[in-house]
């Protein structure tokens, strides 16, 4: 080319010679935008409406036609994320798409790229969509039945004959045997009946458990993937069911720099569905938590001795210091359960040697930071709160667990 420009400077007759290679670059050009046009292409999307936060679904994407070497690429909003490039086998692709926040999320517009029939040209419209995926809390365990099993066999099945005579509930009068133990005897009934009868006990029902969310910015920091008030609202759901099929009535509250929302114990089942509506609909904020106003209130609505599971986090053992003085006021009337998820990444870090001296810096301050932890629970235990801390794929099962455990012993 630059041949043919100084050819055309020199004479006339170079200068037709010249304009020869830009004429058949035109002329390839119009002949590669001729084989390459084709009609409008049609583009078919299908998701399920409805996602699970931190669950991978397949989206299939159809286009037709389909010319060679077609890619896409999707604009991903905030709570959704997939590969940057899509390719294509015979026109179809399967996407895999990642819920990574609670919302209702939309797909407006997709990318398509290809290259010409010659190679000269790339082709990159953008297409419209109109395809919104709802992405809700996770209760893949209770869907699984898992949970409805365990409780059942723990609450209901064998485990609860054994359990007879430790309860604070009456059950039953039968006939003194001998192994049973002397202090169930009814002196009054037996007088009356002049044999020995035996008060049988069981647990109690109906006790209230109230679920406390903290929503405030520390329960927006990622762990596994997904922020920590959603590996929060998916135990909270899982302890949910576990004391909707044991009989409790089941009630939430949320907060951050003041009380959100509170909604007193209700039973059975409809709790639960409205438990995991509202649990959809929480914000992830930027606003520190005031733990201190939050308690109070959560400590004023409920004067009936109850279970209250609060999930929250802290940074350190100056900040956390409020929160354990408005936790132990809560500990005096009420059963206690504190949930906090561990940092997975943060422990490797611990566990494992720095290379050099900004791994060594960042290796201590990770030390503290497990140690200033470990000091802030350690006081919550001495103040009668039951401890639940562990990784979040744990999280879930150590809740119900610790739940199965509570109701068993009747501690409420």
């Amino acid at each position: 080319m630059l041949a043919s420009l100084g050819a055309g400077l020199v004479g006339d007759a170079a200068r037709d010679l010249a304009l020869a290679p830009w004429v058949l670059l035109a002329a390839l050009a119009l002949a590669d935008v001729a084989l390459s046009l084709s009609r409008r292409k049609t583009v078919t999307l299908t998701a399920p409406p409805e996602v699970f936060v931190g669950e991978t679904v397949p989206l299939d994407l159809v286009v037709a036609p389909a010319p060679d070497g077609l890619q896409a690429r999707f604009d991903w909003p905030e709570g959704l994320s997939g590969p940057e490039v899509v390719r294509f086998d015979q026109g179809r692709a399967t996407i895999p798409c990642r819920a990574v926040r609670r919302g209702v999320w939309s797909l407006s517009r997709l990318w398509l790229v290809w290259p010409s029939r010659l190679g000269l040209f790339q082709f990159t419209p953008r297409l419209p969509l109109a395809l919104e995926i709802r992405v809700v809390p996770n209760i893949r365990p209770v869907q699984s039945g898992q949970i409805t099993t365990t409780v059942m066999s723990t609450l209901y099945g064998v485990k609860e004959n054994r359990a007879i005579g430790e309860g604070s509930e009456f059950h039953q009068l039968r006939d003194f045997v001998r192994g049973m133990d002397v202090k169930t005897i009814d002196w009054k009934r037996s007088a009356r009946r002049r044999s020995l009868v035996a008060r049988e006990l069981q647990a109690e029902r109906n006790h209230h458990v109230i679920l406390a969310l903290d929503t405030g910015y520390l329960m927006r920091e990622d762990i596994a993937g997904l922020p920590k008030i959603d590996h929060a609202t998916t135990a909270a759901l899982a302890v949910a069911w576990a004391a909707a099929i044991g009989g409790d009535l089941v009630g939430y509250f949320s907060y951050d720099v003041r009380p959100r929302s509170f909604v007193a114990p209700q039973p059975g089942r409809i709790a639960f569905a409205r438990l995991r509506s509202w649990s959809a609909s929480l914000d992830y904020v930027g606003r520190e938590t005031n733990h201190t106003l939050a308690l109070t209130e959560l400590n004023a609505r409920t004067p009936k001795r109850s279970l209250i599971i609060i999930f929250t986090d802290f940074i350190d053992t100056t900040s956390a210091e409020l929160m354990i003085e408005n936790i132990g006021i809560l500990a005096r009337r009420h059963l206690v359960v504190f949930v906090t998820i561990r940092d997975p990444d943060l422990e490797t870090l611990v566990d494992h040697g720095a290379d050099d001296l900004d791994g060594v810096a960042t290796l201590v301050a990770a030390n503290q930071w497990v140690q200033d932890r470990r000091r802030v629970l350690e006081r919550l235990v001495r103040l009668g709160v039951t401890i639940v801390d562990a990784k979040p794929e744990m999280i879930t099962a150590r809740l119900v667990s610790t739940y199965l455990d509570i109701k068993a012993k009747d501690l409420i």
